[in-house]
């Protein structure tokens, strides 16, 4: 895929924490960008940067030659795709379908599946990386499907990320979200309980978590999200709700293998109780809710 973008189209559907960000890199790499998301107010400053906004998926994805979607869950990214004024029904033939939400793998083969049958493309890139890699262009994406339509893709994605990895057929780019957010879930709850641990037992949490995030406990989540919990920052920057719904893909994912993952389904139901209690909105490092912290 040529970098020439004086007359290359995108389309972006799915204008949220992250998407909003990464529809930016696109328009501000010449893209022509033509954009949809349910609220049209999260789109009003990519507008005022000459995006072009449509009032459907479908709308956005006509004469498009790359469309991209960013959506919440995986009744979201059927819905774009396969419903009334949809992308299937409506994408140019040859163009690339691109999803970056993450997903459910299975649904990504329907998607790859139909393209095929339509004379498109498609590939699942979900990323990593939460709002900072997404406004700062360093997410790290996994992408399933050809690998020559990952070839042809992979320019786009340099400038949305950093580690841009092939992972293999359709779906498999989910899959490898799957293990992602294993392990970021297990990372989170033994950073919420070493930071609770520390207030118990009387330590200063900042000089305890300076020692222990530059040693063999280094992780992203203690350099990037224990921090903000020191701070009282339970902004998102990714919801809750929408990490419960990874965990539980994973967990059905992991059943369908016949394969017990103890600390998966420990750390899916701490999320769910989370969301019960009404903190589905506030970012994933509001765990540190359940161990004795209040919003208040």
């Amino acid at each position: 895929m040529s970098l020439n973008s004086q007359n290359k189209v995108i389309a972006f559907i799915g204008l949220g924490v992250m998407g909003r960000s990464m529809a930016g890199h696109l328009l501000q790499a010449g893209f022509r960008v033509q954009v949809h998301t349910r609220t049209k107010q999260k789109a009003e400053e990519l507008v005022r940067r000459k995006a072009l906004w449509h009032d459907s998926p479908g709308a956005a994805a006509r004469n498009a030659q790359v469309i991209f979607t960013m959506v919440g869950y995986p009744s979201e990214v059927e819905t774009v795709y396969f419903g009334s004024d949809g992308i299937l029904e409506n994408a140019t033939p040859g163009a690339l379908l691109i999803d970056m939400s993450t997903s459910q793998p299975s649904l990504a083969r329907r998607i790859s599946e139909a393209a095929q049958r339509l004379g498109l493309a498609a590939l699942d890139a979900p990323v990593s990386g939460g709002d900072v890699g997404a406004r700062e262009a360093r997410l790290s994406i996994m992408v399933g499907g050809s690998k020559e339509d990952f070839k042809n893709a992979h320019p786009l994605f340099e400038l949305l990320g950093k580690n841009i990895v092939w992972q293999g057929e359709a779906g498999s780019g989910q899959h490898a979200k799957m293990c992602n957010q294993i392990a970021v879930a297990g990372t989170l709850v033994g950073a919420c309980e070493a930071l609770a641990y520390a207030k118990k037992a009387g330590l200063n949490p900042e000089t305890v978590l300076q020692s222990i995030s530059a040693g063999a406990a280094g992780s992203w989540t203690l350099s990037n999200l224990a921090p903000r919990i020191l701070a009282g920052d339970f902004e998102p920057g990714f919801f809750v709700r929408h990490f419960l719904k990874d965990l539980d893909i994973a967990l059905q994912e992991a059943k369908s293998m016949e394969l017990e993952l103890p600390g998966l389904d420990l750390a899916q139901r701490l999320y769910d109780r989370l969301m019960k209690e009404g903190h589905g909105f506030l970012g994933t490092q509001a765990l540190y809710f359940l161990y004795g912290h209040t919003s208040n």
